[in-house]
């Protein structure tokens, strides 16, 4: 079995999937993102699950896809920001490196805008999007090793992370 290097959560628009692949490049692993896993294993984006199939059915893929990438990738992995709403997968989490890339409201509705393909998005984004973030924010601090704000520059972020990665190893 062989562990992530670390594991990026944050709500949509922190830019999971941007640092990630700075990170592993840096790092010289390779990147992964459980959403891409899911839509692969789906056959269509997640849009089309959550309308065709429903969040029930999506959130049954995605904790499959986060499992199965936390036991066999062995470089970053991202998480689809709702990922952390299972307990399972909490639970999978404790024992790997888990970043925890944070965004306030301002930033992550400039990021993600007001409309397009995020599909618990589309009804009044904005207000949902403040919901999703006070709800997840305890979630994603229960599980994470290391808290960066991800309002800095990609290349700023995947800094701090390595710098956390080596103040942890160091312990």
């Amino acid at each position: 079995m062989t562990r992530p290097v670390c594991v990026l959560v944050g709500p949509p628009g922190a830019g999971k999937t941007t640092v990630g692949l700075a990170l592993a490049e840096a790092l010289g692993v390779a990147f992964r993102d459980s959403d891409a896993d899911i839509v692969a294993e789906a056959g269509k984006e997640i849009p089309e699950i959550f309308v065709d199939d429903g969040e029930d059915v999506f959130r049954a893929l995605e904790r499959k896809a986060v499992a199965d990438a936390l036991a066999d990738h062995p470089g970053v992995l991202a998480l689809g920001g709702g990922a952390v709403l299972a307990e399972e997968t909490r639970a999978l989490l404790m024992g790997h490196v888990v970043v925890y890339l944070e965004l306030d409201l301002s930033t992550a509705v400039s990021r993600v805008g007001l409309q397009g393909g995020r599909p618990l998005l589309l009804s009044n984004p904005r207000a949902t999007l403040k919901f999703l973030l006070d709800q997840r924010r305890p979630l994603y601090e229960e599980v994470a090793d290391v808290i960066v704000p991800a309002t800095a520059a990609p290349g700023d972020i995947v800094a701090m992370i390595r710098e956390a990665l080596k103040e942890l190893a160091a312990q």
